[in-house]
C-alpha cells in the first residue's frame, strides 16, 4: 500500500518551480494565485533565498509546489490511487495541510487561504518573539529533551528520526541546548536557516489569527486516514482542532512514520520540494520502499516504484 507524505517549511529552494512550468499541472499555481492574491509563480521561479526564507513566502510556495506534484502524480503514476486506496497521508508541519488536500478533507483553494493566514500569523509571531532552530544529530528525543531542561527557552520542536531531533527557542536557549546535547554525546549541532522558533510557545501570538482562519474553513471527513503531527495517530475528522494544536506543539514525525507502516504502507511517496522526508523514512524505516517527486523527471521513477510493489 502507498502512503503520501508532504514536506514542510525549510524544503523550499530558489527556482524549484521552474521544471514544472511546461507541465499541465502548473495550472495549479494559477488557481492558488487567484485564490490568495499572491504571485505564487514568482515565488516558485524568480524569488531568491532571502525572499523564500520569509515564513509568509516559504509556506505558500512549499504548499503550492506540493500540490503541483500531487496533481502531476495523479495524472500519471497515481492515477489508479484515489484517496480511498491509500494507506494514509501525512505531512511534516506545514505539509499536514497538503496531506489533508490529498486525503480529500480540504479543498486546495481553501488550503491555500489557510496556509496564507498561517504564514502571516507565524511571521508576526516570529517578529514579536525572535527565535531560531537547530538540528541535533546522534541523539534520540529523550536525550535531547533532557538537554533542553534548564535552558533559557528551548524546546524539542521536531522528533524526526531515531537520531535527528530539532530544538527551537530563543537564540540563547537554542545554543545552550546544543551545547548540552554535545556534552551528552550528540555528533553534530546544525543551525537551521529558518525564520522563527516554530512549534514552541514562542509561536503563541499566532494562535488567535490561525484559529480565526480555521473557524471559517470547511473541512470534510477524509477519504483515508491522515496522521496528525500532534499525536502521530490516524484521524478522519476534527482537523481544525488538530491544526490549531500543531502550531505550538512538537512534531512527532518519527512516530508518525511508524504509524504509517503499521497501517500497511510499504511505499512512501514524498510529493513536493526536496527529498528530506524520504531520507527520514530511510533512517527510520529502512525496510520500506521510497519515492519522491520534486520535479517532472521524477514521475518515471515513481511509476517504476509502484510497478515493483507486490501484486502490481
Amino acid at each position: 500500500m502507498l502512503a503520501l507524505i508532504f514536506p514542510g517549511q525549510g524544503s523550499q529552494r530558489p527556482g524549484m518551480g521552474a521544471p514544472w512550468q511546461a507541465h499541465p499541472s502548473w495550472a495549479v499555481v494559477g488557481q492558488l494565485s487567484q485564490a490568495t492574491g499572491r504571485d505564487i509563480a514568482e515565488l516558485l521561479v524568480e524569488a531568491g533565498p532571502e525572499t523564500l526564507r520569509a515564513t509568509r513566502n516559504a509556506q505558500l510556495a512549499t504548499y503550492a509546489l506540493s500540490l503541483v506534484a500531487l496533481d502531476a502524480a495523479r495524472r500519471g503514476p497515481l492515477a489508479a490511487f484515489g484517496p480511498e486506496k491509500l494507506a494514509a497521508a501525512a505531512g511534516h508541519s506545514l505539509g499536514e495541510y497538503s496531506a489533508l488536500v490529498a486525503a480529500g478533507a480540504l479543498e486546495a483553494r481553501e488550503g491555500a487561504l489557510l496556509v496564507q493566514a498561517r504564514g502571516e500569523a507565524m511571521q508576526g509571531a516570529a517578529d514579536a518573539n525572535p527565535g531560531t532552530m537547530a538540528a541535533i544529530l546522534g541523539l534520540g528525543v529523550t536525550e535531547v529533551t533532557e538537554a533542553c531542561r534548564g535552558t533559557d527557552g528551548a524546546w524539542v520542536a521536531n522528533d524526526n528520526t531515531p537520531a535527528q531531533v530539532v530544538v527551537a527557542g530563543t537564540q540563547a536557549g537554542t545554543e545552550q541546548a546544543g551545547q548540552a546535547a554535545l556534552r551528552r554525546g550528540a555528533k553534530r549541532v546544525i543551525a537551521l536557516q529558518v525564520g522563527g522558533a516554530f512549534h514552541t510557545p514562542l509561536m503563541r501570538p499566532a494562535q488567535a489569527p490561525l484559529d480565526g482562519a480555521l473557524a471559517t474553513t470547511a473541512f470534510s471527513a477524509s477519504r483515508c486516514p491522515v496522521i496528525a503531527n500532534v499525536d502521530a495517530q490516524p484521524h478522519r475528522d476534527g482537523f481544525a482542532a488538530l491544526l490549531s494544536a500543531q502550531l505550538c506543539s512538537q512534531v512527532h514525525w518519527r512516530e508518525s512514520l511508524g504509524t504509517l507502516a503499521a497501517l500497511g504502507a510499504t511505499l512512501f511517496v514524498e510529493l513536493g520540494p526536496g527529498t528530506e522526508l524520504s531520507g527520514m523514512v530511510r533512517r527510520t524505516l529502512p525496510e520500506v520502499a521510497r519515492a519522491s517527486v520534486a520535479g517532472p523527471d521524477d514521475l518515471d521513477a515513481l511509476a517504476a516504484a509502484i510497478g515493483a510493489l507486490p501484486g502490481s
